[in-house]
Order: C-alpha cells, then structure tokens, then sequence
C-alpha cells in the first residue's frame, strides 16, 4: 500500500486491498471472512504460538498462559483457551467455533470477596478429539482420545476415551468406535 498524507485515499487503498482480498478467498475457498481474517495466516499465528506442525488458530482466538497444542488441528474462530493453569491439546482435534477452554475459575474468590484465591487445574484433551461449537470446558477436566463432545455442552468432569459427550452439565450419550480408518457413532438407546 503506497504511503498517502491524505486519509480518504488511505481508506480508499484499504478498502481495495479488503475487496481484491475478498475475491481471491472467495474464489480459493469458498467463504467471506472478517477483515483481520484476510490479513492473517492462521497456520503462522500457531506456528508463532509453539503449536504442532499444520495446526491452525483463528486471530479471533484468544490465548492466555501455557497453552500446548498438538500437531494437525484447526482451533476455530472466537475461542479462548485459558492455560493459566496448564492447557494441552492433543494432534488431530477440531475446537470448533466459540469454544472455551477454563484451567481455572474465579467462583469462590468472587463469592468470598477476593479472600479465596483462584482456582487453578490443568486441563487436557486427548488427540482426535471433536468439541463442538460453543462448548464450555472446566477447569481440571481430562478429556480422552477420540471423544466427541456435542454443540453447547458444559463439560465438567473427565471424558473417558472413544466417549460421545452433550448436554449441561455433559453426559455420556454413545461411544466412537473405529474400524479400518472409518468412524462410527453409536448413541446409547436410553439416554439418562
């Protein structure tokens, strides 16, 4: 972009660049995106980050404290993932869009007016594992791999591996099983 003194002729050059940007996405990949989103490489902000080879994290994304990410996974737009208290995500997982991640919560030094301190857990997902938009994850909870965690679930306790998980507070609604490389979702007949 050519330096301007005049700023109607700067925004004229950036609302171009937004345009021209637009249209190659549109035509690559199919979708319209925010603006900071055309401005940013989502593998590079990860890379940047310390996270595994060929993950991605949307710039919407928020990051706090240690937070440890495995290799091939896509962390959706408008996340946070808080590792404050130690966060690890394992290689293949997909957080989907606006999922949250806690290690820890400010419950009891809220309601003690700051006398008890903050809670800090680590928190840890497995590898090959599918959270759901949405979601809310507690702080101490260890998700297993190859679970599955359905849209708009508050998970807070552990997920055993190959577990299909939904509902606020979450619940065991089915089992993954996996056989010669496809998936299979079984879902319990009576859900309790």
């Amino acid at each position: 972009m050519k330096k301007n003194t005049d700023s109607g002729t700067q925004e004229e050059d950036l609302k171009n660049l937004f345009k021209k940007l637009k249209t190659e996405y549109r035509k690559k990949w199919k979708r319209d995106l925010p603006f900071q989103e055309y401005l940013s490489d989502r593998w590079e902000r990860a890379r940047e980050l310390g996270f595994g080879k060929d993950t991605s994290i949307y710039q919407s994304s928020y990051v706090y404290g240690d937070v440890k990410v495995g290799k091939n996974t896509w962390i959706g737009p408008f996340t946070i993932l808080d590792g404050t208290g130690g966060l690890e995500i394992g290689d293949n997982c997909s957080i989907s869009s606006g999922v949250h991640i806690y290690s820890h919560n400010s419950v009891s030094w809220a309601v003690t007016k700051g006398k008890s301190r903050y809670e800090r857990k680590p928190v840890k997902v497995g590898s090959y594992c599918f959270i759901g938009p949405n979601s809310v994850i507690k702080n101490g909870v260890k998700i297993g791999n190859h679970s599955v965690v359905g849209a708009l679930s508050f998970v807070n306790k552990d997920v055993e591996p190959f577990s299909i998980m939904a509902g606020n507070p979450a619940k065991k609604i089915g089992s993954v099983k996996i056989f010669k490389g496809k998936a299979k979702f079984i879902y319990d007949k009576k859900q309790k």
